[in-house]
């Protein structure tokens, strides 16, 4: 386990009931379990309380672990028959971003995604889930084929931000992000959104335009990064705290201020704790969703899905 920065008082009572279990492995006749069951209950309890009152910077840390399931552990486990698709039929395969034909429940879907990798080496690869003007691209003939086809859409949000590179602004960055975020308003089929880590800036509007958008309970959703915000503001990227409650990027804030609609819990010590409970929850959440849009017709969804964001400015401004 990766502990983070807050979690070292956990990590101290963790490794010393780890420490105990260890010695009993190699003393034969040694019985350590009473007092490392008293270490287990103390561990747990303090996890409770850390978790129970996140303060926004520690739930970015959270959304950032490299341990919590990316895009294709999501895609792996509730998606059967999945058929990647690549290229923009353009420029390039973007590999930040991942999609392609599946079934969700049996229900033939089109899943879309950004993938942050899970080592160096893929991590490398998938440009840390920051996806280039190729990678919205293909998102866009992905949702176009689920439009010809009448087949839902799932996208899976997990991105820092578009890539600010060189290359991908002279390939357009600005102009592919808005057309996938209009493509979004346009496809006449269910499209349902799940902020699974990082929801940064227009890199995940691009794909969070959505008729529900749901999001991790330790998830962030935000126009800009805490570092990045401070940045600009205080011209010091050590004020990303007090950016980060400023922003109003989590879960909570987000669904009263009536930007999502759903928070989805996640298990205790967040996802990167029990993988498989929260794509679980996840899995069950989409399905929920998908159950209620299921049948609408292609103008409701259209209609409700353009009103959703007209409206959530005035909402705010109300507020």
């Amino acid at each position: 386990m990766n502990y983070l920065e807050f979690e070292k008082p956990l990590a101290e009572i963790e490794g010393k009931a780890e420490e105990l279990r260890a010695m009993a492995r190699t003393n034969d006749g040694m019985d350590v379990e009473k007092e490392a069951a008293a270490l287990d209950k103390k561990a747990a309890a303090l996890l409770s309380e850390i978790y129970k009152g996140l303060t926004p910077w520690q739930k970015c840390q959270v959304a950032r672990h490299p341990e919590r399931p990316h895009c294709r552990d999501y895609i792996e486990a509730l998606f059967t028959e999945f058929t990647p698709l690549a290229g923009d039929r353009n420029f390039a395969d973007d590999h930040a971003v991942m999609g392609g034909l599946a079934r969700f429940d049996d229900m033939p879907v089109v899943v879309i995604g950004h993938e942050k990798g899970n080592d160096t080496k893929s991590r490398i690869e998938r440009n840390f889930g920051m996806a280039r003007p190729e990678g919205y691209r293909k998102a866009i003939r992905l949702m176009d084929l689920a439009h010809r086809f009448g087949l839902p859409v799932v996208t899976l949000v997990d991105t820092p931000g578009a890539y600010p590179g060189k290359g991908a602004e002279e390939r357009g960055q600005s102009e592919a992000i808005a057309r996938s975020t209009a493509k979004c308003l346009e496809i006449g089929v269910p499209l349902v959104s799940v902020v699974i880590g990082e929801g940064g800036s227009g890199g995940a509007v691009a794909f969070a335009t959505a008729n529900k958008v749901l999001m991790l309970e330790h998830s962030i959703y935000s126009v800009i990064s805490p570092e990045g915000c401070a940045s600009i503001l205080w011209k010091d990227a050590e004020k990303m705290r007090e950016a980060a409650e400023a922003l109003r990027l989590t879960a909570q804030d987000l669904l009263k201020l009536g930007v999502i609609d759903q928070v989805i819990a996640e298990p205790k010590g967040g996802a990167q704790r029990d993988p498989q409970a929260a794509i679980a929850a996840v899995g069950k959440a989409i399905g929920g969703v998908l159950k209620d849009l299921k049948g609408k017709k292609p103008e409701k969804l259209v209609k409700d899905r353009r009103q959703k964001y007209l409206d959530m400015g005035s909402k705010g401004l109300a507020a």
